[in-house]
């Protein structure tokens, strides 16, 4: 199947997901606490039995890693492999401050190659696949498509707009901020994979997470980050791959719009 093909229903089917957790968003959701003490809502279990019967469905040849569902490891030995979070930032979905997405991404021989973050509170739809580059499509109501942009990274190296966490803060991330402050004019805070789609829109310059992050924290926001010319490397300076044995991002990463800006 064509990759253009595949990026359309993986669109489809984040665009679907999001109708469902906003209707969730809207009443008084009970929170669960998962064994990693991350909180979980009928929203993140809805979102994802949608994306992942729409997945199968359509590509039945191809595994499937999500965060809510069972890890099936025999992931492994298939080549090419979606990689799943049908609700990123659910502590801000919680905390009902708009900044949670829609995560769906397809890895090929761990690399990957499709990204897609759908932001259900504004309608944002930020996508790429390898070499075809990365857009914005703002989605309106009924879907009307009421823009898509071209995403491309600034060329900045002073005057920076460094982006973090809403929720994960660090004393790494603090000593970084202290030894390059005469680089950077503002600090943002945001939740969910925005934070990478911010560098990758030109909205900020920088992005430096020390955290733990699981796969699919990573890997749509990857590729859309790579295709709009900007760089995603773990810390040591390697290359992050997806469908592995261990799924957590035990190096950390980050996000810059240019080489001069890699500060570890």
């Amino acid at each position: 199947m064509k990759i253009q093909q595949i990026l359309d229903k993986c669109k489809a089917l984040a665009m679907e997901a999001g109708r469902v957790i906003i209707k969730v968003y809207a009443t008084d959701f009970d929170v669960e606490m998962k064994n990693d003490k991350s909180p979980l809502t009928i929203a993140d279990i809805n979102a994802n039995e949608i994306i992942a019967k729409g997945l199968k469905d359509n590509f039945s040849e191809y595994s499937i890693l999500s965060e809510e569902s069972r890890d099936d490891k025999s992931r492994l030995t298939t080549d090419y492999c979606f990689i799943v979070d049908p609700l990123d930032g659910t502590k801000e979905f919680v905390k009902r401050n708009g900044q949670f997405t829609v995560n769906i991404a397809l890895a090929y021989r761990h690399k990957v190659i499709i990204g897609v973050i759908y932001v259900p509170v504004t309608g944002e739809l930020y996508y790429a696949s390898k070499d075809q580059g990365a857009y914005l499509e703002k989605i309106g109501y009924r879907e009307y498509k009421a823009e898509n942009t071209r995403l491309k990274v600034t060329d900045k190296t002073r005057n920076l707009i460094m982006v973090g966490s809403k929720s994960h803060s660090s004393e790494k991330e603090a000593r970084l901020i202290e030894d390059n402050k005469d680089k950077i004019k503002e600090i943002l805070s945001a939740g969910s994979s925005l934070k990478g789609c911010m560098v990758a829109s030109g909205k900020a310059d920088v992005y430096y997470r020390f955290g733990l992050t699981s796969e699919w924290d990573t890997a749509a926001m990857q590729c859309i980050v790579e295709e709009a010319g900007g760089i995603f490397r773990q810390m040591d300076g390697s290359e992050m791959l997806y469908n592995r044995e261990n799924i957590l991002n035990e190096k950390g990463f980050y996000v810059v719009n240019r080489r001069e800006n890699i500060w570890v």
